[in-house]
């Protein structure tokens, strides 16, 4: 694997960090700006209605330019939002600072997950792609813990000058590390990429994603009470448990990339098949505190074994589209990030229980494997009637080809 795919995780490691953070952060932010907790919650969505709005909207405007170029453009940006963030002086400027920091979060991944695949061999473009995101789940595991603790004692502030300085870093390699011939500028432009986004494969493989990941944040999103009402943890192990959150999505997503590049589809359904299963067993184990921990770290392997083949899916689903589509995919992400979140909230809000989150996340994952059921039947169709129209096409009654071969047409 090339040295490149280094300052990919990087940009990956800093991206996911500031999009977690936010979540420990949010006591010391609302005391320090003077605002009510559900006021500084709406800095989590700010964030994430910049990655649903930024993903491809940036990845259509700079479809013609070079992607090495638009990388380091990118993480720019991101370093702007976490200094604006940093300095912010009041709610609402760090309400926008915040939106800022998104924008380039979806566009990101789209773009360096097309770069990470033609840096390597056809049959390692998977795990390319799970490297990348390696820095995404290593976040999880030591940014989102360490950062946490540096705005507990250091000020919430500082925090966002330290997310600052990884994206410099992540600039730094990005333009030492990613080699301009691997980056041409596609050719088909805006309208190209645009058109591409049409075909209904590529919409049912981001509505997989939707589906797949709104499980995971079903559950998620409400881990923390499950661990603490239903497991009888103390609020002090919580981080500690989530960290093994990050340890298993670190394993699924490289066992995921490995797996993908040998048979994608059969990945994708055996983890979406994984991931229901796991979610189906949370009230059964939460039960316990060891077998509660045991399915933290499942939940992110089961999750996180789907992100590189659906991430690969929906590039092949579009292929003279990668980026837009690759980015499109993480704004998918994000809205499964926010669906799933509400409807485990509506789950718990009907008094089903403190576990109810995660059985609502197993009915998702069970519509996930059916939209990548259409998805494949879709495929399957599409290979046949191409097969037909080769088989009709390659001949033709006597009299009607050349007069070199009468019976057939010369292609």
């Amino acid at each position: 694997m090339p040295l490149a795919l280094l300052a990919l995780a990087v940009g990956a490691f800093g991206i996911g960090t500031t999009e977690f953070v936010m979540m420990g952060l949010l006591p010391d932010v609302a005391d320090d700006l003077h605002i009510s907790i559900p006021a500084a919650g709406h800095l989590v969505s700010a964030y994430a209605l910049g990655v649903v709005i930024g993903a491809p909207l940036l990845a259509a405007v700079t479809a013609r330019m070079s992607r090495r170029t638009v990388l380091i453009g990118l993480m720019a940006l991101f370093v702007l939002g976490s200094v604006l963030s940093a300095f912010a002086p009041d709610y609402h400027w760090l309400l926008a600072a915040r939106f800022l920091s998104g924008l380039p979060h979806g566009a990101f991944f789209g773009v360096g997950a097309v770069v990470a695949t033609t840096m390597v061999a056809p049959e390692r473009k998977a795990r390319s792609v799970s490297l990348m995101f390696l820095g995404l789940t290593v976040a999880n595991i030591a940014g989102v813990p360490v950062a946490t603790l540096m705005g507990q004692h250091l000020g919430w502030r500082a925090t966002f000058l330290g997310v600052g300085a990884i994206g410099l870093a992540a600039i730094a390699s990005l333009a030492l590390l990613i080699p301009h011939d691997h980056s041409p500028a596609p050719a088909t432009g805006l309208r190209g990429e645009l058109a591409a986004l049409r075909s209904l494969p590529v919409w049912l493989a981001l509505g997989t994603t939707v589906a797949g990941f709104g499980a995971l944040f079903s559950a998620y999103s409400y881990i923390t009470p499950m661990l603490t009402d239903a497991a009888g943890y103390a609020d002090s192990n919580v981080t500690l448990l989530l960290a093994l959150f990050g340890v298993g999505a670190t394993a699924g997503n490289l066992l995921g990339g490995r797996l993908a590049d040998h048979a994608l589809r059969a990945t994708l359904f055996g983890g979406l098949i994984s991931l229901a299963a796991v979610l189906a067993l949370f009230p059964l184990l939460m039960s316990t505190q060891w077998s509660a921990a045991l399915a933290v770290v499942l939940l992110g392997a089961a999750a996180f074994v789907t992100g590189s083949p659906l991430q690969l899916m929906v590039m092949e689903k579009a292929s003279a589209a990668p980026s837009l589509a690759s980015s499109a995919n993480q704004a998918a992400f994000n809205l499964a990030n926010a669906g799933g979140a509400w409807i485990g909230g509506l789950a718990l809000a009907a008094g089903l229980g403190a576990t109810s989150p995660a059985l609502a996340g197993a009915a998702l994952a069970v519509l996930g494997l059916g939209v990548a059921g259409a998805a494949t039947a879709v495929d399957r169709r599409r290979t046949h009637s191409a097969g037909r129209e080769r088989v009709v096409a390659s001949y033709v009654p006597q009299g009607m080809g050349s007069e070199e071969h009468p019976g057939q047409i010369v292609r």
